[in-house]
């Protein structure tokens, strides 16, 4: 396990303040995003605080402090017999969180794999692996978003188990792009010594990990059930022999 800062859930603004910017890049995922865009350097100056830099740059601390908040997201999911309420948590907190995601991961493993290249651990391929799970990505939440999703909430039809098994078929699919991605990351331990950005894309990478795996349970354990009983039952009462 790195040794990225722990941080109180839910996310305690006013406390990051006099944190590093180094400390919470590495202990909140996806601050490193809002750090970039607000050209405040984690990485080689990441030893100021973020009261600091703000005042430097002529930021409002508040601001950005709401902002890093934001990052600190509920994963409770709503009762699974309300499927509407369910799939709207599901966009909400993962496919959006993922479009978030991945781009920023890819940019740091870029960023480690170029300033990194002649180390030993370097997560050499890790980039190009993560630009292609976030393609595949895409397409399969576009497919649920357009498609699968909006049947789902009309209650489904007699045919939505094809949608289904193709969903849960591309879900396997994920899970061994997170295995590898696992792998060409070394688990996500940075070696002594590491950057900010180093730590960081790994604290990130833990985070998309865990997102992803609870993403795909709540759809293959809790969401689709309900509608492979449902083609079943309608199937049977029909006497149509296609359960």
């Amino acid at each position: 396990m790195n040794t990225a800062v722990e941080l109180d859930r839910p996310v305690q603004a006013a406390a990051l303040a006099d944190q590093s910017l180094g400390q919470i890049a590495v202990g909140l995922p996806g601050a490193t995003a809002i750090f970039r865009r607000l050209k405040l350097d984690f990485c080689c100056g990441g030893q100021i605080s973020l009261r600091q830099a703000a005042q430097d740059k002529h930021l409002d601390l508040n601001a950005v402090l709401q902002e890093l908040a934001r990052l600190d997201r509920p994963d409770e999911a709503p009762p699974v017999e309300q499927p509407a309420k369910l799939i709207a948590h599901i966009l909400e907190r993962y496919h959006a969180v993922h479009r978030l995601q991945l781009p920023e991961l890819e940019r740091m493993a870029r960023r480690v794999e170029a300033v990194h290249r002649d180390h030993p651990d370097v997560p050499a391929g890790l980039a190009e692996h993560l630009a292609e799970m976030e393609q595949e990505l895409l397409d399969h939440m576009q497919k649920e978003e357009t498609v699968l999703f909006p049947l789902l909430e009309r209650g489904g039809q007699s045919w939505v188990n094809q949608p289904i098994a193709m969903m849960r078929q591309e879900h396997t699919v994920h899970g061994a792009a997170l295995e590898e991605m696992v792998a060409l990351a070394h688990e996500m331990t940075p070696p002594p010594g590491a950057c900010n950005t180093w730590r960081a894309l790994y604290s990130g990478l833990q985070q998309f990990h865990d997102d992803l795996i609870s993403h795909i349970h709540l759809e293959n354990n809790l969401l689709f059930p309900q509608f492979d009983s449902a083609v079943k039952a309608t199937c049977e009462s029909h006497a149509c022999g296609c359960a």
